[in-house]
């Protein structure tokens, strides 16, 4: 858990309790600090329409974290929101590459 202001997330002078963006981990994205739980990810489950309880059985957090990760989002959401599209886009050209891949394997396996 992170015990220092200069780990937590800040935005005009406000620390996030319970949220961090430190290089290196979540790739840099804001997480629950002392887990690898990105606020996106909480985020994710709230747009699928999970309620608190259901988040608490997908992540080992406190209702407290979840209450902050989703503040943070509401605070920062075109932040979140540029994370999310950036997701989308690497899923993407993931399933392309890989059907791609696949595409040619069964077809040089067909000769």
């Amino acid at each position: 858990m992170a015990t220092t202001t200069e780990s937590k997330t800040e935005s005009s002078g406000y620390v996030y309790s319970h949220i961090t963006k430190i290089p290196g981990v979540c790739g840099g994205r804001p997480a629950i600090d002392g887990t690898r739980v990105r606020v996106l990810n909480i985020v994710y489950l709230h747009k699928q329409g999970y309620t608190l309880e259901q988040m608490l059985e997908e992540y080992p957090l406190t209702l407290a974290q979840v209450h902050a990760a989703l503040a943070y989002y509401y605070d920062h959401s075109e932040e979140i929101e540029g994370y999310i599209k950036e997701d989308e886009a690497w899923d993407e050209r993931h399933e392309r590459d890989k059907a791609e891949f696949l595409s040619k394997r069964s077809s040089s396996s067909h000769r």
